[in-house]
């Protein structure tokens, strides 16, 4: 416990000494929510769809769905510390540690989770001053939802830092992980209009992790469970944390084949 609470601590003041990260991680969702949201909203309309009982303006259909944009940064950002840590030492001495590697990760993607959490309900409490208000009970029921979707997104970021040997390679796989991963899943745009479009797309988005994680938050906002979504969540879950302790070992994932950077 001493070394979990040492671990969520420094992510915390490391969150709080870079003011710059809280606010660039609340500017992206609501340049959407304020600019995009407001201009898309006569074109957008939402038709009546699970959870909503009701026709829905665009911004209150896509909150969900910037909720979970923000846990994918946080998790990209979170393996960018990763990479940092990695070259400057601090994570070497964290690895060498007498507790089991398991462990030490866990504890990193709890801390990196903990951290979303925060960027998130202070997005939604914003949200709320611009009218999308769902039930009061929402806010609570949503917070189980967050962490295993944050847990998921946070172990997508850890298995990625195992393949990043240089802060360079970062910029990078954001374009080929984070925006194909957003723009392809239903945070926009409900799966219907997809299938209209293209079936083929439709299948991708649907395939898509990030697709049940918008869902499993969706649902959970308005009291309900998407239980397809939270099984692939805990699934994709279980197995990106799974492989991301498996490439962490030195003597069996990336970074034990490729050795130590120079």
């Amino acid at each position: 416990m001493r070394a979990l609470e040492g671990i969520v601590w420094r992510e915390g003041l490391r969150f709080l000494r870079q003011r710059e990260r809280f606010l660039s991680a609340l500017v992206r969702p609501l340049v959407w929510l304020f600019i995009f949201a407001a201009g898309f909203r006569a074109v957008l309309g939402i038709s009546i769809t699970p959870p909503y009982e009701t026709y829905v303006l665009y911004e209150v259909y896509v909150t969900p769905g910037l909720c979970a944009m923000i846990q994918l940064f946080n998790g990209m950002q979170s393996s960018l510390s990763m990479v940092y840590d990695r070259e400057t030492g601090a994570m070497r001495t964290l690895l060498v540690s007498p507790f089991p590697r398991w462990f030490l990760l866990s504890a990193k993607l709890a801390a990196g989770v903990a951290v979303s959490l925060l960027q998130v309900y202070a997005f939604l409490a914003i949200a709320w001053f611009w009218g999308v208000e769902p039930p009061p009970w929402g806010y609570v029921a949503a917070l189980p939802a967050l962490v295993l979707s944050g847990l998921m997104l946070g172990a997508l970021g850890l298995l990625i830092s195992s393949t990043i040997r240089q802060l360079e390679n970062f910029a990078g796989v954001m374009n080929f992980v984070i925006f194909p991963m957003f723009f392809a899943s239903s945070a926009l745009y409900p799966l219907w209009r997809m299938a209209e479009a293209s079936p083929l797309l439709h299948d991708i988005c649907a395939l898509n992790p990030f697709t049940h994680a918008v869902e499993l938050i969706r649902f959970a906002l308005y009291l309900e469970v998407n239980w397809l979504s939270l099984a692939v969540v805990l699934g994709c879950g279980l197995a990106f944390l799974a492989a991301a302790i498996y490439a962490y070992d030195p003597s069996k994932g990336m970074i034990g084949r490729r050795g130590p950077t120079r």
